[in-house]
């Protein structure tokens, strides 16, 4: 018996040991896996894959493709129009998830994407908006490069993919938009030249071959696109209405720029409808534009799960099949999630499709895996093999998240001698907000894991001894602790009020309603402000603005910064900013309406222009004359610059053809194509304007140098619209010479009302703040 008992407790301890044995193995066998990046034509594991044509680098790509396609089943083609493709095994493919995310950092919002103990944060750049306000194209591309170096040594240790559905360029049309802080801001010259400069940062390899690719970007969402969630209004059955002007005019120009002059490997269509039709179903704007007037090289995804949305809530089509037959055909290549696998088969039996049809839309997306090096073999042989977990997170990279906060920072209002202040002057700093001592809050959304986090607290208590009171429990500001705030506003040499929004106002399907500070917000600053003793500075953390007039009116609260959602280091930039150890040079991207504005502009208006007899306003500096509280482009800094014309032309005559019918009549434009476009300006199409600038201030520092022109009055031009921009930076008493090229058709052209582009004749305003020039286009 007791022999009997031994043996049975030695079979208890034996079976558990062996479930632990198994547990410890299986975790292994986890941990080994998800070490290992995922990549087909393993030709070391599997000699026998080298047969096939696919897997030889020495072939072109689309014979590569050809051969991999032709090998094939029906079924297993319709795996590879999904972003979970199971991969097929026999053919050495495995399974790979195309939905990565890198807005400002690598994500992990996007489930091909995983933080782990080997790599678990990465560099957490400031919100998309913030970096923006830098106005500085070398930093846009900066951060894409630094983004696809840890993007591409997280796939090397199979924590990522290598499609990242980035970057957002929609326009920030509208104050009240959750996304709003997700884009470039509301200018199409301003928004081109970000998605150009992030798309090659995160794409062009070090060998500058096109048809190489580091990482896939994504140009997101097209197109006119930028309602999520307000009162009845919902992305999923919105329907854009857009006239033809303000498509071409305002809406396009960025997605062009991305996949014309960016060379993206992939555009994303959005949820919404426009002028009646889904834009993942709709042939023209896909194959119609992006493939065929823009010569996409890449593939065309949808919005998740977009060609679902359009059958069951917005009712285009009857059946599930139909909607994958109408996406497939209008050109969409991959659907985001599972709805078009589950269905395409439905599609083709039913005649809606054929599976030629389906080969060219696999075929675009093999051959961007195959530009990626996917089909390549082992990774760790190619360029980029030998990044991994010691290249995420460097000291480097974490300091260009910090100085790209600085250069975005936006000085709104400084009084006289308030800022910078001096350390040696304050002894105790009262910090005070609800996002005084945020973490999560400073990076925005479509956020991934950051390095470390440094507060605004942390930041200003680096250099000055700080006391800390939030005021409020939280952004929504029910009941703020008045009181306490401001008994410590009155016992400091300064105030900081650190307040704006969160997640919790404005985000992905979460529009605001009005352009007030949350809650009582308002009343928490006033009071504060009214109690201090020394300079109070008001920074507003937010992605989209607020009417703040009772700030800026306020004398008691001697400064105002905007701080975006600054990112990982956030805390240390605003510090570096308040201190005066960095020389603000931030412009607002965007417009800061009065809540007036709002009152009377429904966001489901898509016009852009103003209807004076519907008491219509009009949308963004462009075409917006009302009152602003902080303009377009509007930032301040601790110098002074001053600009001198020394080049520009007075007159440009464009040299007709003898038959052209505007040598007999007047006219008050000329299309922006033809001959005359090719004989402008003593035999050539551009001309250079050359501006000097001088800081004569007391400090170094960096400058933005905007060149805005005014066309004529015709074709509902726009009052002024934004040719070009240059960042400088210059010593105390330094100067230079910053010089535009202007393509006369091109950049001095507007758009009429049937979407054509057009050279309005007469009188043109060239300006650089103050400074204006007269420029006269005639024939």
């Amino acid at each position: 018996m007791a022999s009997s008992s031994l043996t049975g407790r030695n079979r208890a301890l034996f079976s558990v040991s062996t479930l632990l044995l198994c547990f410890l193995l299986c975790i292994s066998e986890q941990s080994n896996a998800q070490s290992s990046p995922v990549f087909a034509c393993d030709v070391t594991g599997n000699p026998s894959l080298a047969g096939f044509r696919f897997c030889n680098t020495g072939l072109n790509i689309k014979a590569r493709v050809t051969d991999l396609v032709g090998r094939l089943t029906l079924e297993e083609k319709i795996v590879f129009l999904g972003s979970k493709a199971i991969g097929v095994s026999r053919l050495g493919i495995p399974a790979y998830n195309w939905w990565s995310e890198a807005l400002h950092g690598v994500s992990d919002l996007g489930s091909g994407t995983s933080f782990s103990g080997q790599v678990p944060g990465a560099t957490s750049f400031p919100q998309v908006i913030l970096t923006a306000a830098s106005y500085n194209v070398s930093l846009f591309q900066a951060i894409g490069k630094v983004v696809s170096t840890e993007a591409r040594a997280m796939y090397n240790v199979g924590s990522a993919g290598l499609t990242f559905w980035s970057p957002n360029v929609n326009i920030f049309r509208d104050p009240r938009w959750g996304r709003g802080q997700e884009t470039p801001g509301e200018d199409p010259e301003l928004s081109s030249k970000y998605a150009v400069a992030y798309v090659r940062g995160l794409q062009e390899t070090d060998g500058g071959d096109p048809n190489r690719l580091k990482v896939a970007a994504c140009c997101k969402h097209y197109t006119a696109y930028d309602v999520d969630n307000w009162k009845d209004v919902h992305r999923f059955t919105f329907n854009a209405v857009v006239n033809q002007q303000d498509m071409a005019d305002t809406f396009q120009p960025p997605f062009k720029s991305c996949v014309v002059d960016g060379n993206v490997a992939s555009v994303m269509c959005s949820y919404n409808q426009v002028n009646g039709k889904p834009t993942c179903a709709d042939p023209d704007l896909l194959s119609g534009v992006i493939r065929g007037q823009w010569k996409l090289n890449g593939y065309i995804v949808s919005d998740c799960d977009s060609v679902d949305v359009l059958y069951t809530n917005q009712h285009y089509v009857k059946t599930k099949g139909e909607a994958v037959a109408k996406s497939i055909l209008a050109g969409l290549d991959l659907n985001c999630d599972h709805f078009t696998g589950e269905h395409a088969m439905e599609a083709v039996k039913a005649g809606l499709v054929n599976e030629t049809a389906i080969d060219k839309a696999i075929s675009n997306n093999f051959a961007t895996l195959m530009r990626l090096g996917f089909f390549d073999g082992d990774p760790k042989k190619q360029p980029y093999g030998g990044l991994g977990p010691k290249d995420v997170c460097t000291a480097d990279n974490q300091e260009l998240a910090r100085d790209a906060a600085r250069q975005g920072i936006v000085m709104l209002k400084n009084s006289a001698g308030s800022l910078p202040l001096s350390p040696s002057a304050i002894k105790t700093l009262a910090v005070i907000g609800p996002n005084a001592n945020a973490t999560l809050t400073m990076l925005g959304n479509y956020h991934g894991k950051p390095c470390k986090y440094t507060t605004p607290l942390q930041g200003l208590a680096e250099t000055v001894s700080s006391t800390y009171q939030p005021g409020c429990s939280n952004v929504a500001c029910p009941e703020p602790d008045i009181g306490s705030a401001a008994a410590l506003a009155a016992s400091a040499d300064a105030v900081v009020l650190v307040m704006g929004a969160d997640q919790s106002i404005e985000q992905e399907d979460l529009d605001r309603l009005d352009l007030y500070l949350p809650g009582k917000q308002q009343e928490l600053v006033t009071q504060v402000a009214k109690a201090a003793k020394g300079p109070v500075v008001l920074v507003i953390m937010s992605g989209g603005g607020f009417d703040i007039t009772f700030a800026k009116n306020d004398e008691k609260i001697t400064s105002i910064m905007w701080v975006g959602y600054p990112g990982q280091a956030g805390g240390l930039a605003i510090a570096d900013v308040i201190f005066g150890r960095h020389n603000p040079s931030g412009n607002l991207p965007m417009t800061w309406y009065p809540q007036s504005y709002v009152e009377k502009v429904p966001m489901s208006n898509m016009n852009m222009r103003p209807d004076k007899s519907k008491g219509y306003p009009g949308r963004t500096y462009r075409f917006y004359a009302g009152e602003t509280v902080y303009a377009f482009a509007d930032g301040l800094t601790y110098t002074k610059f001053d600009h001198q014309l020394i080049k520009a032309p007075r007159l440009v005559s464009l040299s007709l053809d003898d038959n052209h019918p505007c040598r007999s009549s007047e006219c008050q434009s000329l299309d922006a194509i033809g001959p005359h476009c090719e004989n402008a300006v003593e035999g050539v199409s551009d001309f250079e304007v050359h501006l000097k600038v001088k800081n004569v201030g007391d400090r170094e520092g960096s400058h933005t140098v905007f060149l805005f022109f005014t066309p004529p009055q015709v074709h509902g031009s726009p009052i002024k619209h934004l040719l070009g921009f240059e960042k400088v930076r210059l010593g105390k008493s330094e100067e230079t010479v910053v010089r535009f090229n202007v393509d006369v058709c091109k950049d001095l052209s507007v758009v009429d009302e049937i979407g054509k582009r057009k050279i309005a004749l007469g009188h043109h305003l060239l300006h650089v703040g103050s400074l204006k020039h007269s420029l006269n286009i005639s024939v």
